[in-house]
């Protein structure tokens, strides 16, 4: 198992995204800490890795509160050692659909202004502890680099993160630990699977599974010489 004995805080746990790599590194065999703002959900999450084999915890958490976010790795880390890995898929409450000529300045700069405090939040709160040990991997959902009409907030906010994300991995990377992001074009609905976006190059797009396994493979050794990294996961639609 790639991720034995590794000890993985997933934020956003319940999410469709976050859910799919929560499991996916408790099947490579993390010990997963879940928060979210609703607890149900996450120990639905849970209680379906408990199910396939894996360890699961739950935590209610606003990842927008320093504190409480500092509070919650300090009591994983002395539960489990320390921490290995840290992966962000909180959701940013952006709205879509509109032109930006036609949003007000506070609906375009909600989900920035979330998600660059939700990353940095959780990102420091975790790399603190993996500092001291010289090893660890901060994983967040990001990218920015698509020609997309009518995203409202979003695309600036990916980039946003991607800035983020470069400058954690300049400081952090040099005391051993690891930053990637990995840009998706999102992923489909139950019964889209075999949709493609008519840009992308492959014929489907990825599936939470996907982007779940891309996941695991940027925490693993097998990619331990990878920071200040971007994981293209969108089949062509952005080139490199």
């Amino acid at each position: 198992m790639l991720l034995a004995r590794k000890t993985a805080i997933v934020h956003g746990g319940s999410g469709a995204v976050g859910a799919a790599v929560a499991r996916a590194f408790a099947r490579e065999g993390a010990a997963g800490h879940l928060t979210g703002r609703t607890v149900p959900p996450l120990e639905d999450v849970a209680r379906r890795i408990q199910d396939e084999g894996g360890v699961a915890h739950v935590a209610q958490l606003d990842a927008t509160d320093r504190d409480a976010v500092d509070r919650h790795a300090d009591a994983v880390a002395a539960a489990g050692n320390g921490i290995d890995i840290c992966f962000n898929a909180t959701s940013n409450d952006d709205m879509q659909g509109s032109p930006l000529l036609d949003m007000a300045l506070a609906d375009v700069l909600r989900p920035v202004t979330k998600a660059v405090t939700t990353t940095l939040t959780t990102a420091t709160a975790a790399a603190r502890h993996m500092v001291r040990r010289g090893s660890g991997v901060l994983l967040v959902m990001a990218g920015g680099r698509e020609t997309i009409a009518d995203l409202g907030g979003s695309h600036i906010t990916w980039s946003a993160l991607t800035g983020v994300c470069r400058q954690l991995a300049a400081e952090l990377s040099p005391q051993g630990v690891r930053v990637s992001w990995l840009l998706s074009p999102g992923s489909p609905a139950p019964g889209e699977e075999n949709r493609a976006d008519k840009a992308a190059l492959l014929a489907e797009r990825p599936a939470y599974d996907d982007v779940a396994n891309a996941a695991v493979f940027a925490a693993s050794s097998w990619a331990r010489t990878m920071t200040a990294t971007e994981l293209n996961l969108t089949g062509g639609l952005v080139p490199d």
